[in-house]
């Protein structure tokens, strides 16, 4: 249905239908072989279809700051429209640390996101009297709603890389009104290749379940994607109503020509399908021959937004294979 790759050089990649009726693209901009060549903007891409979103004009709607917070690896945006209104959420570092990255948040004045201006909102905020979170590497956040409550996910270095998730108030998304779950931890043989890492969360809500998809291990070709579950009707802030799989949903050897999959999102396109967005590797990575190969991963620009067909089993489970 859809060629692949779907947009060359777009890791991250995130889609979303809104209530104009477009579709909406971004993704990180790729940075090539070191941290001061890219990573340094958002961009933004809207179609009435899908498919459109591969040839339309691509639009930067926010540059980094030149010194100082959010002017560093720049990272895994994404736009949400929240109580009718936009905002986009995006992992930034620091020219003085580079690797003090923490969450940010940018806020539309307006109703036109490729047009109108964007409005920096800061930092994502912690809840009072949780002293935990955003204090260490926190990164790839995450919204979604269910049953009339709003929550965010994202992955922070508490020890490991894990995914953490907190309540919301839609009328002040940056603002925590609750103290974090620990959602999940690497704790599996996959979860700890190269890097001891689960991140880039998504969310898929079906009829009778809540799912929470993440990708694991470091960004090379070990890079695979997990999933835990709810019930719908479940208390989604008690840990125990989620259930980890203990074996990745998609990796490397599921694939042809690919490597590495993983940091996905969903949407449904026009056609009523539903899609797995992700970026993947060609498999000439596996022998250093990406094209553009640099053998520092994060500043290989040759991770490519990809996409395909969700299915599900005779269970009503969700297949990414």
């Amino acid at each position: 249905m859809y060629k692949n790759p779907f947009i060359i050089e777009r890791a991250d990649p995130y889609i979303t239908k809104g209530s104009d009726g477009y579709y909406y693209f971004t993704a990180s901009y790729p940075a090539y072989k070191n941290v001061h060549s890219g990573y340094d903007r958002i961009i933004l891409r809207r179609s009435k279809t899908v498919e459109g979103l591969a040839e339309v004009e691509e639009v930067e709607i926010w540059h980094a700051h030149s010194e100082g917070i959010m002017s560093k690896h720049i990272w895994a945006p994404e736009i949400h429209e929240i109580c009718g209104k936009w905002y986009v959420f995006f992992a930034a570092g620091n020219s003085d640390d580079v690797w003090h990255i923490r969450p940010y948040m940018l806020c539309l004045d307006g109703n036109d996101p490729i047009n109108d201006k964007w409005v920096e909102l800061g930092k994502v905020k912690a809840a009072e009297g949780d002293n935990t979170s955003f204090n260490s590497f926190s990164l790839d956040m995450t919204y979604f709603e269910h049953k009339g409550k709003h929550y965010l996910i994202w992955a922070e270095i508490i020890g490991d890389s894990s995914l953490f998730m907190a309540e919301i108030n839609p009328l002040e998304p940056n603002q925590l009104i609750s103290k974090p779950i620990l959602l999940t931890k690497p704790e599996y043989d996959w979860e700890k290749v190269n890097f001891r890492v689960n991140e880039g969360a998504s969310v898929l809500k079906t009829n009778d379940k809540v799912y929470v998809f993440f990708s694991a291990s470091g960004t090379g070709a070990e890079y695979c994607m997990g999933m835990l579950y709810a019930d719908n009707d479940s208390d989604l802030m008690d840990i125990n109503s989620w259930t980890k799989v203990t074996e990745p949903v998609l990796q490397t050897s599921d694939l042809i020509g690919e490597a590495g999959p993983g940091h996905n999102s969903f949407v449904v396109d026009e056609n009523g399908k539903l899609l797995l967005v992700y970026h993947a590797r060609p498999d000439s990575h596996l022998r250093g021959e990406c094209g553009t190969y640099w053998e520092e991963s994060l500043y290989d620009p040759c991770r490519h937004a990809r996409i395909r067909e969700v299915k599900f089993d005779e269970n009503g489970v969700p297949t990414l294979r």
